[in-house]
């Protein structure tokens, strides 16, 4: 049954008109993350929510612009998951263009730019080499979670980097076992055990093909 159900769903590239969905997505699956809720310290809940929205949207906006691939997970025309990617082509962590800085700065604050930029310089220092991709966000709406999506949704994700021939794969930071557990069934190798701030976690790669 599950099958025949996940046979009616497709992986995509998004378009301009899928951001605003997309960015939906992420904000509702990082809501609670550890390290958000660390990077965007907050009393207020509602300057957090606030924060973490102008976080995710600067941070598809600036894929989008830098045509990094974000790929949809839909049902028929339903957007239901999406997986966001950023490679080595475009300068990360402490290198970062001004104009992201800038903007994730006036939206989230200092710190909180801050701790956004230590966290990617942490896991680039991590992986293999520098031409390893990182995958910056993986989001599906709760109803259609424990489907099956997921699996299929990295699995579109590992396909698109087995086809860059300039990439020699893709990590990934987890710090919910069950997360981890999941990548590792799709084909993701334990790396190293990795803190940010107060976060444990792991990086887990896949070497492209």
């Amino acid at each position: 049954m599950e099958q025949n159900v996940l046979a009616e769903h497709k992986a995509v590239y998004l378009t301009a008109e899928d951001l605003r969905v997309a960015a939906s997505i992420i904000y509702n699956a990082y809501h609670d993350d550890p390290f958000f809720i660390e990077a965007l310290a907050t009393t207020n809940q509602a300057s957090y929510e606030q924060k973490l929205r102008a976080a995710i949207r600067e941070e598809l906006t600036e894929l989008w612009q830098q045509e990094q691939p974000l790929i949809g997970w839909f049902d028929g025309d339903r957007l239901i998951g999406v997986a966001c990617v950023i490679t080595h082509q475009v300068p990360l962590g402490e290198s970062r263009y001004w104009h992201w800085r800038l903007k994730m700065l006036l939206g989230t604050g200092w710190n909180s730019t801050q701790a956004l930029i230590k966290k990617e310089h942490s896991i680039l220092e991590s992986l293999p080499s520098k031409q390893y991709g990182i995958l910056q966000f993986i989001a599906l709406t709760p109803n259609e979670q424990s489907k099956g999506n997921g699996a299929k949704l990295i699995e579109a994700v590992l396909s698109w980097c087995d086809e860059q021939p300039d990439l020699d794969g893709i990590g990934v930071f987890v710090n919910n076992p069950k997360h981890a557990e999941l990548f590792a069934r799709e084909g993701f190798n334990h790396l190293s055990e990795l803190s940010i701030g107060s976060v444990d976690g792991e990086i887990l790669i896949y070497p492209s093909k």
